[in-house]
């Protein structure tokens, strides 16, 4: 179903409609919130949320957009969510590729709206970086700008080392089931990456990219926004947040937000 749930005024942000959408993929159901400025024929931002969150953690980034005068979505990722998913889907089912085919879903449901036009921002934290920067490779998606905070660039690497996040696992020997924490993982997520070279994936992608990533970052090493901004070259901005982490503190997220809102 594709049809508008849930139609209001957004007090806090003048002059944006607050919308929820649903589109398909594979048979499973995809739901999100569109913020959409007045106009027509307008430019479309769709941000993704990172492991295991969903899309209130990216909510404030795709308000901002929508502020900018965009068509903005946020998401959940099918089975991508510890809590608060609306989206159908299974944790073991999910991975980085299946999460591409829900973005790729969500751009296809955006691009068919009649107010909206095919110019495209992406944007993805984290997990939903990498989607990003892996769908925006694909020339069929043609992105026009891409933004990237904290990309978990660093998830083939740690599928190859047999250790995600808060999972452990013989990487030659994967299992059917392995537990991340609260979170209940398939083969597939690891299979799916164990040989992805990310940094050769992405150079299909040559528009322009903002990263911005904190030095503080204990789950994805700034090494990482370091060679993605290598890979893509002239083309990217890298913005370096001292003492920042993974996912950004107020005071970072604030320094974040200004990039982003220059860049877009």
């Amino acid at each position: 179903m594709s049809l508008l749930q849930l139609f209001r005024k957004n007090k806090q942000l003048p002059g944006i409609t607050e919308s929820e959408f649903s589109c398909q993929r594979d048979g499973l159901t995809i739901r999100g919130t569109e913020y959409r400025p007045e106009g027509e024929n307008l430019p479309i931002a769709i941000v993704s949320h990172g492991f295991m969150a969903n899309r209130n953690s990216v909510r404030e980034y795709t308000q901002l957009l929508a502020g900018k005068g965009y068509a903005a979505y946020c998401f959940d990722f099918c089975g991508g969510s510890v809590r608060g998913g609306k989206s159908d889907g299974k944790t073991t089912e999910m991975s980085v590729l299946t999460e591409v085919k829900d973005l790729e879903a969500v751009i296809r449901y955006t691009r068919s709206l009649p107010y909206t036009s095919n110019r495209l921002l992406l944007m993805g934290a984290s997990q939903g970086g990498m989607v990003s920067a892996l769908t925006a490779a694909k020339a069929e998606n043609d992105v026009d700008r891409l933004v990237l905070f904290y990309p978990a660039f660093c998830i083939p690497d740690d599928a190859r080392a047999g250790k995600m996040m808060f999972a452990k696992f013989d990487p030659n020997n994967i299992p059917q089931r392995i537990n991340c924490g609260p979170m209940k993982l398939g083969r597939c997520y690891p299979a799916d990456v164990i040989s992805m070279e990310p940094f050769r994936e992405i150079q299909g992608y040559t528009g322009p990219v903002l990263i911005v990533h904190g030095t503080d970052d204990r789950i994805v090493s700034i090494d990482y926004a370091q060679k993605a901004q290598a890979a893509y070259g002239d083309a990217c901005t890298l913005k370096i947040i001292p003492g920042a982490g993974h996912g950004f503190s107020k005071d970072h997220d604030q320094l974040a937000k200004s990039y982003l809102r220059e860049f877009a």
